[in-house]
């Protein structure tokens, strides 16, 4: 089992304490019912004090968590009936991005989404959930194929940014996610994009411009990392706290300034310690936005879709 946090350790401690009465009360069969429901609420209260106050800086701790779910685990928790689409059809399948048609709650949707992994291995495999061309170009193409279909777009993000390798380079890196982002503000069918972990630079954007755009109370979602930021400004990523506070990458900070519509919040404790709970509210999030983006017209859905990100970054003399 992974090490907590440093600032988890008070509730980890707790958490050791109930475990403890827990096996006492089996072993000489005592009734310790009120005192491990006292404890219980004290935990329950000691994570939201915690999780309700953490800094950008441990926000990022929290977002990369080893145990925080990824696409797979929605996947099976969230959606019905995935199918799953292979291929750009002109280069190859990146592991990094996938995508297919999936059900939810009776909804044929699109999902599509940066895929890590759970072990080294599988990170490997997945390159990180840092995606390659052709990664984004398969996910234009479902896309497509939503829209041909008329079919909702539902994509989560999950990425430290676009793979910067140079086999990624020669193939046109930053072409194919421009051209994301240009296709995506034209699609006629609604999206809705939720950043569930670390949402990187135009990586993260590749897949981002949508009609709703969710995250959850402890992802960040940035034009560059933290550590990228520091290496740049003060060379050196000691300063990677102060660059994490000047950045406004908490979901906090991107409502208030309306790069995000909806924060969704995670259970006590993060995403990791309750991975069913914070898929249940990620679920209730789209279906909701979902039903509203329905109910407009084709030429609204667009028109509001391309004001919405062409007016970020106007500021008022």
């Amino acid at each position: 089992m992974e090490r907590e946090l440093e600032f988890e350790k008070p509730v980890a401690e707790l958490e050791k304490a109930i475990e403890k009465l827990k096996n006492s009360a089996t072993e000489s069969k005592g009734d310790f019912n009120a005192q491990i429901a006292e404890l219980e609420k004290n935990c329950e209260e000691r994570k939201r004090e915690i999780y309700d106050s953490l800094t950008p800086w441990q926000t990022i701790q929290v977002a990369r968590h080893p145990r925080r779910p990824v696409l797979h685990d929605y996947i099976t928790m969230m959606f019905t009936d995935f199918v799953e689409l292979h291929g750009d059809r002109c280069f190859g399948d990146d592991r990094a991005m996938i995508g297919g048609f999936a059900t939810l709650s009776g909804k044929k949707v699109m999902l599509i989404g940066h895929s890590k992994g759970k072990d080294v291995n599988e990170n490997v495999r997945r390159n990180f959930g840092m995606a390659r061309p052709e990664g984004y170009r398969k996910a234009m193409r479902l896309m497509r194929l939503a829209e041909k279909f008329g079919i909702p777009i539902v994509t989560f993000i999950d990425t430290a940014g676009a793979y910067p390798g140079l086999d990624a380079e020669q193939r046109g890196q930053a072409e194919a996610i421009a051209r994301n982002l240009t296709e995506m503000a034209k699609l006629e069918v609604p999206i809705v994009s939720i950043v569930t972990g670390e949402g990187g630079s135009g990586g993260a954007l590749g897949i981002g411009v949508a009609d709703s755009v969710l995250m959850l109370s402890n992802a960040v979602y940035s034009v560059i990392s933290p550590e990228g930021c520091a290496s740049i400004l003060w060379r050196d990523a000691a300063y990677s706290p102060q660059a994490a506070e000047s950045l406004k990458l908490t979901a906090k900070s991107l409502l208030s300034l309306g790069v995000i519509d909806e924060i969704v919040q995670e259970p006590a404790g993060g995403a990791h310690s309750n991975h069913q709970a914070a898929a249940e509210a990620i679920k209730a999030a789209i279906l909701k936005h979902i039903r509203k983006l329905s109910q407009l017209s084709v030429s609204k859905l667009t028109a509001r879709r391309f004001e919405k990100f062409s007016t970020m970054g106007k500021f008022n003399k």
